[in-house]
């Protein structure tokens, strides 16, 4: 425990640590999703013509990273911020951290999703750091299982069904609320999946206010990362309701606003 206390886990460029992250998109309009990526002066076709290279530099040369310290922008050599590739009706976007999809999801809603052309469907993630010397996997299909990423979804729908049919089944809102409360309390102490699957409900997606849908998903990625770096550091005791109410306050706190307890 020691040795990694004093060891430093691995991070990416602008700062944030090292954690895989795909997102996939439903394609509508395939062609005229090429046709879009092709314009973005931010994105490279590689010669293979459905993948590019999504780099930090003109049209989205104003993302902001707030772990950046050290990182020094250079014109001539922009740093690379994800991969892109389209196979079949899917599109994926292959990124080095949680904070780089959460910068990715705005900024492709307004190529693709605002015009109809596409569709965020789900984001699969690693719920943990590495160290700086430790094997990386090779590409992301080694780190995503289909079969054991639809189990822990299927799982977690089970169960959350079981329990609003008790809550349904209450003799009192008072007993509805200590059932849901039990539940919360069990999931938040639960050991998280070394990968996960968040899903993002359609007809919520097409009704609600974008930014909700962003922020919304902003929380649940970055209460996992918080998760991931303090258990690293020993703090095994640390759950995701301790990273939700630091999340919470992080960003309600950071914008003036107060939270009714």
């Amino acid at each position: 425990m020691f040795e990694r206390l004093q060891k430093p886990f691995l991070t990416v460029e602008t700062g944030e640590a090292y954690q895989p992250i795909r997102l996939t998109y439903n394609l509508s309009q395939k062609e005229d999703v090429i046709k879009e990526l092709n314009n973005l002066k931010c994105c490279e076709k590689n010669a293979n013509a459905t993948s590019w290279n999504w780099f930090w530099k003109d049209e989205c040369d104003e993302l902001h990273f707030e772990s950046l310290n050290s990182f020094k922008k250079n014109p001539d050599h922009p740093l690379r911020l994800s991969t892109i590739t389209i196979r079949d009706d899917k599109l994926y976007i292959n990124l080095p951290s949680f904070k780089r999809a959460c910068l990715a999801i705005p900024f492709f809603y307004k190529i693709m999703d605002a015009k109809h052309l596409a569709h965020i469907y789900r984001a699969d993630f690693i719920n943990k750091v590495f160290g700086l010397g430790e094997r990386l996997p090779h590409g992301f299909s080694e780190l995503f299982k289909e079969d054991e990423l639809e189990r822990i979804v299927h799982q977690r729908v089970s169960d959350y069904e079981k329990v609003q049919e008790q809550c349904e089944h209450a003799t009192t809102a008072e007993e509805a609320l200590a059932i849901l409360s039990e539940y919360t309390k069990a999931e938040a102490q639960k050991r998280l999946p070394y990968a996960e699957r968040y899903t993002f409900q359609q007809a919520e997606y097409q009704d609600q206010d974008p930014d909700v849908i962003f922020l919304g998903f902003y929380i649940f990625l970055r209460g996992r990362e918080l998760v991931a770096i303090r258990r690293w550091f020993g703090d095994t005791g640390y759950t995701l309701a301790d990273a939700a109410e630091e999340t919470m306050e992080e960003v309600f706190g950071g914008m003036n606003i107060d939270i009714i307890e």
